[in-house]
């Protein structure tokens, strides 16, 4: 028999999204998930590369375990604003709709000009990796990137450097195939240096010129780590880190960098973006500031902006510039409503200070100790972050739930209903582990047919 209480809709089931459900689960509210793809791990399946083999199996592990909980409810391909729209789901009668639907959307580039070149010499970050996560797959849906030597990254973040890595991978991988030489990102991953050190060959023997990562700031201040800042003391040691970090990535990976750089134009031939234009850069404080007269043009056959992600923009939720536009920042209600909320990635938040900070301390450690896997562990960090900022920020909705009254058990009867309704629309019959395996994708280490040791360098 259904008794009366509360009922949670969760738009998202990644890693915010499935640590949301779990938490409004643990304290006794029913939850329904909505998912836009058929998998629910967002950027674990589709932005982190894919030679993050145990960290991807850990992490979707997780969230699996999380979404099959006896009071949380799984709807996969459904999208909100496409297959359903906010009022509709508040029509329902839900005591609170939770968006934990990340940051998907690329951050625009600051030479607006460049999108008119998309697919023609110019690539956003986001769609890139989900086509490299996925290019290997003979069932997969993608269309196809082209990937060019000598090609021009902007960025300055970990995503950045991921995408150098790939396009490094991806070039080197061809040149040496001309060789009779057969190889693939995963083993690659263990340092493109030790393989053409293995094989008597270098970058310029193979006729391969690499990437170039540009940023407008120092090298020494790439947000690559999660370390406190907060004393000249900090500062200092997170800055020698960065540089560590960075000079480790780019001894194993072979990829170029030049710092101080702003793009300011774009060159264009035959409706292709075929190179920018660069002016130098000066730092006052956290800015980097243009210096006037330092334009110079870097040609290049590809460029990919890789400057940050954002959450898209929604049908029927505000904006406030880049982000969500929240009525209640304490609580992350989202202005205009009563029982609307943002968690994650999709709002600005860092959850409990001192813990992450704490943690933050522990994972810079083993940098420190040991540079190889760095990358790993700092994106396990940040999924680590991510989920103590949910698990504050549903702490706090459900303590302001408490003071609602519960949702009778026919309305709650009623909700259950509407959402066999979307679950039978998609095909989905409720058997979670079932519905994963038929869709997860052609694993590469499987279609080589490979046991390999952990690709993240453990």
């Amino acid at each position: 028999m259904v008794e009366k209480g509360h009922y949670v809709l969760v738009i998202g089931g990644a890693v915010a999204g499935a640590e949301a459900a779990i938490q409004f689960a643990q304290r006794g509210i029913r939850v329904a998930v909505l998912e836009q793809n058929a998998l629910p791990y967002g950027k674990i399946e589709y932005g982190l590369p894919k030679w993050h083999v145990k960290l991807r199996n850990k992490e979707e592990a997780a969230i699996d375990a999380k979404l099959q909980h006896p009071l949380v409810r799984y709807v996969p391909l459904t999208r909100l604003g496409r297959d359903v729209r906010l009022p509709e789901l508040l029509r329902w009668g839900f005591s609170a709709v939770v968006l934990a639907n990340g940051a998907w959307r690329d951050r625009p580039f600051p030479v607006p000009e460049a999108d008119a070149y998309i697919g023609r010499g110019f690539y956003y970050q986001n769609p890139f990796m989900v086509w490299f996560n996925q290019m290997h797959d003979p069932n997969g849906t993608v269309e196809p990137y082209e990937v060019a030597d000598g090609a021009i990254v902007v960025g300055g973040g970990l995503a950045s450097i991921d995408v150098a890595k790939a396009l490094m991978m991806l070039t080197v991988e061809e040149a040496l195939r001309r060789y009779g030489i057969s190889t693939h990102v995963l083993e690659m991953e263990h340092g493109i240096d030790r393989l053409l050190q293995r094989h008597g060959l270098t970058l310029e023997a193979l006729g391969v010129r690499g990437c170039t990562l540009y940023y407008r700031r120092r090298a020494q201040d790439m947000p690559l780590t999660p370390m406190p800042t907060d004393t000249p003391e900090r500062l200092a040691r997170a800055q020698m880190v960065r540089l560590k970090v960075l000079q480790t990535a780019q001894r194993r990976y072979l990829f170029n960098f030049q710092e101080l750089c702003l793009p300011v134009g774009i060159l264009t031939e035959g409706g292709r973006l075929v190179g920018l234009v660069f002016c130098r850069t000066r730092i006052d404080g956290d800015r980097a500031v243009p210096i006037p007269g330092t334009e110079h043009e870097v040609r290049a056959p590809l460029v990919i902006s890789s400057i940050g992600s954002i959450p898209e923009v929604l049908p029927d939720i505000p904006m406030r510039g880049e982000t969500y536009a929240l009525a209640d920042p304490e609580l992350c209600r989202v202005e205009g409503y009563e029982n609307v909320f943002v968690v994650g990635n999709a709002v600005t938040g860092r959850g409990n200070i001192q813990e992450s900070l704490n943690h933050s301390r522990r994972i810079v450690q083993r940098i420190l100790e040991q540079y190889l896997g760095w990358d790993a562990q700092l994106y396990e960090h940040l999924n680590r972050q991510q989920e103590s900022q949910v698990a504050d920020e549903v702490a706090r909705i459900a303590r302001h739930l408490t003071a609602r009254p519960p949702l009778e058990a026919e309305q709650i009867s009623l909700i259950d209903d509407y959402i066999t309704q979307l679950q039978q629309r998609v095909g989905y019959d409720g058997d979670y582990p079932r519905w994963i395996q038929r869709h997860l994708p052609k694993r590469l280490e499987d279609l080589l047919h490979l046991e390999l040791p952990d690709a993240d360098g453990e």
